[in-house]
């Protein structure tokens, strides 16, 4: 018997970091995304139950991406995979401003859902984030 998950989960690879006070303690990239929180395969292993916060980013196209956005989270599991390790975070309790950008990341991401044959159409969309080039 398995237990429903509360979010629908969106598939994204997208640059991740983890930060403790003392600063980064892994980098990464997502693979998928919900309102509840991520799994991503990190280049480091950090410790179950350790409160981090966690910046990601939108990739929009080759050369622009989203101003970061920083979420509370904490450590639920830990798996190593080959020369990375899978870990699955839960965010923890979010300001007004993080929960709303984040559910303006996971709308973008539904909407990326229909827009997957037409991707003028989802690059054109107006969107929440400040974009800036990467060239």
């Amino acid at each position: 018997m398995s237990a429903e998950r509360q979010f629908p989960r969106y598939a994204i690879g997208t640059e991740v970091v983890l930060r403790t006070r003392s600063g980064v303690i892994a980098r990464g990239r997502t693979t998928n995304l919900s309102r509840g929180g991520l799994c991503a395969d990190l280049d480091a292993e950090p410790a179950r139950g350790q409160a981090v916060e966690v910046s990601l980013a939108l990739v929009f196209a080759r050369d622009s991406v989203s101003e970061p956005l920083a979420l509370p989270a904490r450590v639920v599991w830990c798996t190593a995979l080959g020369d990375v390790c899978q870990a699955g975070l839960a965010f923890l309790p979010l300001s007004a401003d993080q929960a709303t950008f984040l559910g303006m990341f996971i709308r973008f991401l539904e909407q990326g859902e229909e827009d997957d044959d037409d991707p003028e159409a989802a690059r054109s969309r107006s969107l929440p984030f400040d974009v800036e080039g990467t060239a």
